[in-house]
């Protein structure tokens, strides 16, 4: 019998891919040529929806869209629309609906949410924040970046009438930063990377719990004790090594049911059911290349070349095998966030865009939405107060020996990463809409919010491009300076 890898050797596609050597045949080697366009097609739509940069721009293109839309005669009931359309369904007198606004705002965003809440058990587990002396600079960091501008706003609107507004430009935009970041490619030093998304994430942290804590209408124990109750569940669920994604799925949606009617901001189910989701295989790793190098010469041996695909019964069977187990090898929690990553990105986001950030800028006074003490704290605080928070917590960690700057990363990455920080955008938009009531207060919190964004992404990008440009002269003036060899000898 012709083995499988004499099949593959003799149609010229090279050894069959067997250990995971990255001198490898490329996947589309061993597919049928018919097949091979289409899945290359997916990798390439892949490799598109998986670029912070992209996703970034979809979301800048969005709030551009609903920004024109907004001010100009070609829809005049778009604002409208999200507010009177309502989703739901009757069964009997429990008849639930919600507007499309809410439904994005409530529900939609409870999945980013849950994304977001995955990357900080990411973190937690195998990341920056895992090590507690590494995690500490970009906790602090993003504490400072939390806590200056909320006093920003606070100085300016005390007294006004608006103080509930501090929490709108604490927050900052996890997307908008590492695609910022992401246009300066492999200049930007692997540990400003992780700096800036440990950052990111801690910031998000902060601003789940200042939603959870003070943007909370009123408050229904019962619920709250119910949704509490089932945390505790899906915790229970994880201890019992149960690695499927369902139950934890079905258990966060009656646990967002039970914080949207208890008060709490229904998005906090998305964060705690992500801290339930296992994160370690169910696959001890360190045994598997033995054992799929095993199995892949088990089935080379049931392979028979003369007969059709359909009657290999035992090949196919050993194949299925191979991968079942390679399917339990990942982590649930990273299965989700493959899954959710499109979707969140591609969809969600530019929806919730699309919907909040327009704002109504024909028939108001310019000089009165820039004198509105909204719009100069909400602007101020991410403009100012944010990098101001993010440097200076920074620079006194580093002095005081609490932590280190990351290897290759200096002061102007910091600077350059600190003005990113201000740039609020997704997070600013939806404290927004928790923290105002009336529209024209909200419509100038945004126009505030999309001001400073632009801002803060522009000159932060082209800060740290200096710091680069900076450091690439540099080293081009010491190879310069260095003795050849020739003038050595």
């Amino acid at each position: 019998m012709t083995s499988g890898n004499d099949k593959i050797e003799r149609d010229g596609l090279g050894p069959a891919c067997l250990s995971g050597d990255p001198a490898c045949s490329p996947t589309e080697r061993i597919l049928e040529p018919e097949v091979r366009h289409h899945h290359r097609r997916r990798r390439r739509l892949l490799e598109f929806t998986h670029s912070s940069t992209r996703a970034t721009m979809l979301m800048l293109a969005a709030a551009v869209a609903a920004l024109v839309i907004e001010n100009t005669p070609v829809l005049p009931y778009f604002a409208e629309f999200w507010h009177t359309f309502e989703l739901g369904f009757s069964l009997g007198s429990f008849a639930p609906h919600l507007t499309f606004e809410h439904f994005i705002n409530d529900f939609l965003m409870a999945i980013f949410f849950l994304l977001v809440g995955l990357e900080i058990k990411f973190e937690l587990t195998a990341g920056e924040l895992r090590n507690p002396r590494k995690a500490l600079l970009p906790i602090l960091g993003a504490a400072g970046g939390a806590v200056v501008p909320a006093i920003v706003y606070l100085a300016v609107n005390t007294g006004s009438g608006f103080e509930q507004g501090w929490g709108v430009p604490m927050a900052n935009d996890i997307a908008f930063c590492l695609g910022i970041l992401a246009l300066l490619g492999s200049r930007i030093p692997a540990g400003l990377r992780s700096f800036l998304s440990t950052l990111t994430i801690a910031d998000d942290m902060i601003a789940i719990l200042v939603i959870a804590v003070f943007y909370t209408a009123d408050l229904d124990i019962a619920w709250l004790a119910g949704g509490l109750a089932l945390f505790v569940g899906a915790l229970v669920v994880n201890r019992l090594h149960v690695y499927a994604l369902w139950p934890y799925v079905l258990i966060g949606l009656a646990m967002w049911v039970c914080f949207l009617l208890s008060g709490v901001h229904a998005t906090i189910a998305g964060v705690l059911l992500a801290l339930a989701i296992p994160a370690q295989s169910q696959v001890k790793l360190e045994r598997a290349p033995g054992w799929f190098a095993a199995r892949a010469r088990k089935a080379d041996e049931r392979y028979d070349p003369g007969e059709p695909d359909i009657v290999q019964k035992e090949y196919l069977a050993e194949l299925d095998e191979i991968g079942r187990v390679s399917r339990m090898a990942i982590p649930p929690i990273t299965r989700l966030d493959y899954r959710l990553h499109i979707p969140v990105y591609f969809f969600i986001l530019p929806l919730f865009a699309f919907s909040n950030a327009s704002v109504v800028l024909v028939g108001m006074d310019p000089l009165a939405v820039i004198a509105n003490p909204v719009t100069i704290g909400v602007f101020c605080g991410l403009l100012l107060g944010k990098p101001l928070g993010i440097f200076l917590a920074t620079w006194l960690t580093v002095k005081s020996r609490l932590s280190d700057l990351p290897a290759g990363v200096n002061w102007g990455h910091i600077a350059g990463v600190s003005v990113l920080g201000g740039v609020g955008f997704t997070m600013a938009i939806f404290v927004t809409n928790l923290a105002f009531v009336d529209a024209s207060t909200i419509a100038m919190a945004k126009a505030a919010i999309l001001a400073a964004s632009l801002v803060a992404g522009i000159a932060g990008f082209l800060v740290l491009r200096h710091v680069t440009d900076a450091e690439d002269e540099g080293e081009m003036a010491e190879d310069d300076a260095r003795p050849s060899q020739l003038e050595r000898a």
